[in-house]
């Protein structure tokens, strides 16, 4: 997404817990209209500090994507306390540290637009995922009630929510769809062409791939009807050979 965005002419500020992540990606961007800020935004206070950096140092933002996310892809018995509460910071809590950061300087400008990568996994349960799904339904309700309350108070700050399938980034490695052309993994080059669209013609809801709104019609059945549903398509053994980035399934050694 940043490389779409900067190849579209923006003025980027890149924030991740990684230093050598920003320096490889401000070098592949040409160092040229990019600012890289070293930030966990697991931590409240962290957030604040890079926040009032950003907006001193660069100005105001025109659109914040809420992007950062994990996933432990563990039972909810074998998770950590520490776990939980991490994954519902990263995922959910920093969603509102971050906009109430942002918003102020859009609304006295009436302009901007807040994105919230969000995930199929906030319409349907997938075992070895109780917390990853409740963050995530978490970030589904952030942006329909913002959506709501912005034009509400009559302002024009646009919002967009993204719920894709598991993305082919190595965060999900292991996970698998029973249904690869309905419910494919997906490429992330075509999820950042497709967001990034999605930001310029103000699209509200981004459902990747398209049959993922059949989730959102199946919460109108009862889980009599839904669950079976879900299991034909093979949803609920999705994480079953997960490993992710570190190439173990969790737990093993």
């Amino acid at each position: 997404m940043a490389e779409r965005l900067h190849a579209a002419g923006a003025r980027l500020v890149a924030w991740d817990v990684n230093q050598a992540g920003l320096d490889a990606l401000a070098a592949d961007l040409g160092r040229e209209r990019i600012a890289v800020y070293v930030v966990n935004v697991a931590d409240r206070t962290a957030i604040a500090a890079a926040a009032a950096r950003v907006l001193a140092e660069v100005g105001p933002v025109d659109v914040l994507v809420n992007n950062a996310g994990i996933v432990t892809g563990k039972l909810l018995l074998d998770a950590s306390d520490e776990e939980i509460e991490r994954i519902f910071d990263i995922n959910a809590l920093a969603l509102f540290w971050t906009t109430r950061a942002f918003l102020p300087a859009m609304l006295e400008r009436d302009s901007g637009h807040v994105v919230t990568i969000a995930s199929s996994a906030a319409l349907a349960g997938v075992p070895k995922m109780v917390d990853y799904c409740a963050t995530k339904a978490a970030a589904l309700g952030f942006d329909e009630a913002l959506r709501v309350e912005l034009k509400h108070l009559g302002s024009n700050v646009r919002t967009t929510v993204v719920c894709p399938y598991y993305i082919d980034t190595g965060m999900f490695d292991g996970a698998k769809t029973a249904w690869p052309h309905l419910l494919p993994i997906l490429k992330p080059e075509a999820v950042a062409d497709r967001v990034v669209e999605a930001i310029r013609t103000k699209e509200e809801r981004l459902l990747l791939p398209p049959f993922v709104a059949v989730s959102f019609l199946a919460r109108f059945l009862p889980p009599s009807v839904s669950d079976p549903l879900f299991h034909f398509f093979g949803i609920d053994a999705s994480m079953d050979e997960f490993v992710g980035h570190g190439g173990k399934k969790p737990g093993s050694t």
